[in-house]
């Protein structure tokens, strides 16, 4: 009898060493297939070269990719360590609707109960955005900005079709700005989120019909 064909992996990207440690620590579970968590390096630049020579090999060609990490939060009333799914990524050279929005939603629920998860469009951005630049970003409809999420998704589509996703973690918000990442209270309650919500990812990867090698 022939061996049942292996199920297409997931590529996890996130840009720094501190989102990569927070989810390496629940990397290696019962997944549907192998998982990568890759560590990209800040910036949209950064982020599409990386996953780009990732999904360039022959292990990952047909994985699906879920970008995650840190974000700031746009809208009004946003806390550190709340989430966000987006329904779709975008930036100036476009946009990548979501995969599986509304089982990331219910699932992460499970996974980290008690925190609030938003759920709209991603946006993108080549330097970390501060003040004035939030309400702007804000008009355009966006909920949330990171400079990575939007450079992955993109990136991942344009190498082959695949389903993808964006799930972040607010680390600063209008009310609540960050100044460096673990010196406060609200960049310790992302990182602790963030460390949480690898089974809403196991089983957003179980949900979709994805190709076998």
């Amino acid at each position: 009898m022939s061996a049942q064909p292996a199920p297409a992996p997931l590529l996890i990207a996130c840009a720094l060493g501190i989102e990569q440690f927070a989810l390496r620590r629940r990397e290696r579970g019962t997944w549907g297939g192998p998982v990568t968590v890759l560590r990209t390096g800040m910036g949209p630049a950064a982020a599409e070269r990386s996953v780009t020579r990732m999904l360039a090999g022959p292990d990952l060609d047909r994985a699906a990719v879920l970008a995650t990490g840190f974000c700031a939060g746009l809208a009004p009333g946003m806390h550190p360590g709340d989430l966000v799914v987006a329904e779709e990524t975008r930036d100036p050279r476009g946009s990548v609707p979501c995969a599986g929005t509304e089982l990331l939603v219910k699932e992460l629920g499970r996974a980290v109960p008690g925190r609030t998860v938003h759920t709209g469009p991603l946006t993108g951005s080549d330097h970390v955005v501060r003040g004035h630049e939030r309400s702007g970003l804000r008009a355009t409809g966006a909920i949330a900005v990171d400079m990575e999420s939007a450079a992955t998704l993109l990136s991942a589509v344009r190498v082959g079709e695949r389903p993808v996703a964006a799930v972040r973690v607010v680390v600063d918000a209008p009310e609540h700005e960050l100044v460096r990442i673990g010196t406060v209270r609200g960049g310790i309650s992302a990182f602790r989120v963030l460390r949480s919500v690898l089974p809403a990812f196991q089983e957003w990867h179980r949900s979709l019909p994805l190709p076998r090698r």
